[in-house]
């Protein structure tokens, strides 16, 4: 470490040439682990030094080795890496960010026809890119998840109720390098020495697949523990054997002819296995899988080989209770590969879910019951000065040749993917399908311009997301220009302009000059929004329900083959990703859908819900009153309900979803609507269909209250202005002049209210009365907002005394219950549950699961990702997967439970 850090400092050489190629480092942005760096200081002085290159570094403030180091070396700072001929980074390039015509290098996660990086190859082909990419270089790679996964198998005994010593193992990222995880190692091994492992669990037997160097390193790690080889053949002896030696662990090497067998029962060939393998099937499932405790998988799998274990033979397993295995440490992260049931790349901050094979669900973290696995994507990351350090020698002699602008080297071309030109070169020619296949529509722009309407609360998520990208800038346009510069403040990337939905020209300017349009205004205005977007052939993307003026807009959009998203919210949003996910599991396992019932509410937190509604409002409470107005249908028990609006707060019911929470419900709108969106049918197979609010128990009671008062009329008045709370209450109970006793309003207010279904008549009307003298309506001094409306004026009292103070917290809660039938007749209830809190410091709840969705979305419809055209909402694979996985990584996570 030491011989490394000397490595930093500057030194004087002499410059022997300046006819070179100016270099650019990108700065890292994919995830905040990424601390690497391609090339050291020491590496960028000697380019500058020996060859006379220039180096152009993006500043960053979370690189392994601070800005100041690359100055000092000769570099230049500089955001704007557009003069740069050669642009080296680490991870993938967002598509937005590349700039045309250059030469990049970096891991591109493309050559193996990774699906999901076909719009950034497509981009790169289009700007006309030479790519060029370090994992066909054949440099040296180590890798640390088998660290990570220790970690993860001491925590999974431990789930268990046993004690380990794998529980002293760190993560990788708790380590300066290599040397140190290796001694805490040995340490480790040496307390499996004297204390030996749990009996209970059998022989520990860790498994290792692949040849590559990630194995290699994985197996450098392992040998730090006492151990013992064991072959593949000698595995059933192994566990039969009681009187094994607990105090070491078994390790077992794999390689294909281990596991993979002619269907005809023919001798192994590899090399026809490797041409032809639909000739051979694997039988690791009963050859290794059985004996496993921890599995380090790093063979990179394609869809022409046989998986190691797909999910059914995992179930049999299970079942049979043949499947001992605890942890899975994926390094080749391939999703869906060679584990089947490997569906999703972990992170650092979460490095760890856990897979039932009983169920085949996924849940995040590592004490559920099933298999812990560990996949992190960016694992050299975890040691980034060293991953530096051996990235950038490996990767210096390539660099050498291209700033002096030699492209013929042998590594260099052999590492290329797409020439000068952005032409696939021609081993890479089999990737030009799946380009056509999976990267149509990628919006490649060197800057996306996003036009959002709109400065309200919920807009600050989705800002910060979108500008994240530094070549995307976001417009913020608002009727309150003290609102649209707050939120523009700060923010680079983000000018703000004024907005009139109702002047036409000034509209249309906005919505021509920019790529997507994002609509925050008042649903009632989507419309005018949508006619502009036409006009000017632009997407549009809303949180509102899908009304009928908007569908009208439907096949005028598909003709210009444009995308109108909308309920890319919360509710609606989030609600319609996370039941087709679960709908669409279902099926695709043989199940069916007998019920569903789907609850949510943004409510304050529990500890800052000591009001008479339990409710507070961050933005205006009209939309909310008038909700109570909404009439609901719904099927419950077998049985269709129709709710008229003034009854909708009578129809309220408990809502148990966790013991320390008090929640009642009710329904929302036309819950049968969505039975065709949905994809179920016409419903009559359903036991239930129902979407509800959430609220805390007795806001429908005083919400109720409020209405049966009058003080949600909407009728327009001109008189209110100047005068009393009293006044205007003493009208709406029927009498001419302001009570003088409390005992009288008890009265008037009992006789204007309607019998409630409660044995506690009296305690309501108590209770309503409180509710009154707190917002101050009996107060002849408390004077009415000026409003034209007795509804505007209570909003405004509302939004006044139920405001979030300082430090306050907000809270969301999703809840779904899912009927599912199997095809063996079996039937369960599936759940799955968000709960969600604000940040005092940051983003409010109910701004991060409305404005995320929206701001990923948009996101990927400049990418050109979404490729469904018309007015549409979330309901299609293409769609909630990623955003889904995005919001995960953004801590918006659900939590899944089967039971019967």
């Amino acid at each position: 470490m030491l011989a490394l850090l000397s490595r930093i400092s500057p030194r004087t050489r002499h410059v022997r040439s300046a006819a070179t190629l100016t270099l650019g480092i990108r700065r890292e942005d994919k995830n905040q682990w990424e601390r690497r760096v391609p090339l050291l200081p020491d590496h960028v002085e000697r380019l500058v030094q020996d060859l006379g290159a220039t180096v152009l570094v993006q500043p960053s403030m979370k690189r392994v080795v601070p800005d100041d180091k690359f100055e000092e070396a000769g570099a230049v700072l500089q955001e704007d890496l557009s003069s740069a001929d050669i642009i080296v980074g680490v991870k993938e390039v967002p598509i937005n960010d590349l700039i045309p015509d250059k030469t990049y290098l970096f891991f591109s996660h493309t050559y193996k026809g990774q699906k999901y990086n076909m719009p950034m190859l497509k981009a790169i082909m289009d700007k006309k890119i030479r790519l060029i990419d370090y994992e066909l270089m054949k440099t040296r790679k180590e890798s640390v998840c088998f660290l990570d996964g220790l970690n993860g198998l001491g925590h999974k005994l431990l789930s268990q109720g046993y004690g380990s010593p794998f529980l002293a193992c760190g993560l990788s990222y708790m380590y300066r390098c290599l040397a140190d995880a290796r001694l805490d190692l040995v340490r480790t091994g040496q307390v499996i020495m004297d204390d030996g492992l749990p009996r209970q669990f059998g022989p520990m037997v860790f498994v290792f697949t692949g040849n590559g160097n990630v194995t290699k390193g994985a197996l450098k790690m392992f040998k730090c523990l006492p151990h013992e080889w064991v072959k593949p053949q000698d595995l059933p002896a192994l566990l039969a054997n009681k009187d094994y030696d607990n105090k070491k662990v078994y390790g077992v090497r794999v390689d294909m002819q281990d596991y993979i067998v002619r269907k005809d029962g023919g001798a192994f060939s590899r090399q026809e296995y490797l041409s032809n393998p639909e000739l051979y099937e694997s039988v690791f499932h009963e050859r290794i899988a059985p004996y496993a405790s921890f599995i380090s998988n790093g063979i990179f799998w394609d869809e022409r080989y046989p998986r190691l274990l797909t999910k059914e033979q995992a179930k049999e397993l299970a079942v049979q209770g043949r499947l001992r295995l605890l942890q899975l440490a994926d390094i080749s992260c391939d999703i869906g590969g060679s584990f089947e049931f490997m569906s999703h790349s972990t992170t650092i901050d979460s490095p760890f879910f856990t897979y039932d094979p009983f169920t085949g669900k996924h849940q995040t973290g590592i004490h559920a019951k099933g298999i812990s696995v560990m996949s992190i994507d960016n694992l050299p990351t975890e040691m980034p000065l060293e991953a530096s350090e051996y990235f950038g020698d490996a990767l210096f002699n390539q660099v050498k040749h291209l700033v002096q602008g030699n492209f013929e080297h042998p590594v260099v071309k052999g590492a290329m993917i797409t020439g000068n030109d952005g032409k696939l070169v021609e081993r890479h020619q089999k990737l030009g399908e799946l380009v056509q296949e999976y990267g149509q529509g990628a919006t490649v722009t060197s800057s996306s311009r996003v036009l959002l309407l709109g400065s309200g609360y919920v807009s600050a998520p989705l800002v910060d997301y979108l500008l994240r990208s530094s070549h995307t800038s976001v417009t913020i346009a608002s009727n309150s220009p003290t609102e649209a510069k707050s939120l523009s403040a700060g923010r680079q990337n983000a000018p703000t302009a004024h907005l009139d939905v109702s002047n036409p020209e000034s509209l249309g300017k906005l919505v021509r000059d920019h790529d997507v349009v994002v609509s925050f205004v008042p649903a009632t205005l989507h419309p005018t929004v949508a006619e502009h977007c036409i006009t000017e052939n632009k997407h549009l993307v809303t949180a509102s329900y899908l009304s009928p003026a908007m569908k009208s807009f439907n096949a005028r959009a598909k003709s210009q083959n444009l995308t109108f998203l909308n309920e890319i919210g919360l509710d609606p949003g989030i609600d319609h990703l996370t039941a087709m996910r679960a709908f669409h599991d279902v099926q695709s396992r043989g199940g069916k859908i007998t019920s569903f019932t789907s609850w949510c509410g943004g409510l304050p937190a529990p500890e800052v819900s000591n009001n008479p509604l339990g409710y507070k409002f961050s933005w205006s409470p009209r939309g909310v009153l008038l909700a109570g107005l909404n009439s609901a249908q719904f099927k419950r028990d077998g049985k269709v309900t129709t709710i008229p609006g003034e009854m909708l707060m009578r129809s309220a019911v408990d809502v148990p979803i966790y013991p320390g929470f008090a929640f009642e419900g009710l329904p929302n709108r036309d819950s049968l609507g969505y039975l065709e969106t949905y994809g179920l049918g016409d419903g009559s197979s359903l036991t239930n269909m129902f979407r509800g609010t959430l609220r805390y128990k007795g806001y429908t009671e005083m919400m109720g209250a409020f209405i049966e008062l009058g003080l949600l009329n909407t009728t327009i008045r001109k008189d209110l202005e100047g005068k009393a709370w009293a006044d205007v209450l003493a009208e709406l109970v029927g009498v001419a002049a302001v009570p003088a006793e409390k005992n009288e309003w008890r009265e008037l207010v009992q006789r204007t209210l309607k019998p409630y279904p409660t044995a506690d008549a009296s305690g309501r009307l108590e209770r309503v009365m409180a509710s009154l003298q707190w917002l101050g309506l009996f107060d002849k001094t408390h004077k009415v907002a000026p409003s034209p409306s007795i509804l505007d004026a209570f909003c405004a009292l509302l939004q006044k005394k139920l405001v979030y103070a300082e430090g306050e917290r907000d809270l969301v809660v999703m809840h779904h219950i899912f009927g599912v039938e199997w095809a063996n007749g079996k039937s369960q209830e599936l759940t799955s549950t968000l709960v969600a809190y604000g940040d005092p410091e940051g983003y409010s709840a109910m701004a991060k699961t409305v404005g995320l969705p929206a701001a990923i979305a948009t996101e990927m419809l400049l990418d050109g990702r979404i490729k469904e055209r018309g007015v549409i909402a979330p309901v299609t694979r293409e769609i909630y997967e990623p955003i889904l996985e995005k919001l995960e990584r953004e801590g918006v996570k659900f939590v899944e439970e089967f039971r019967g």
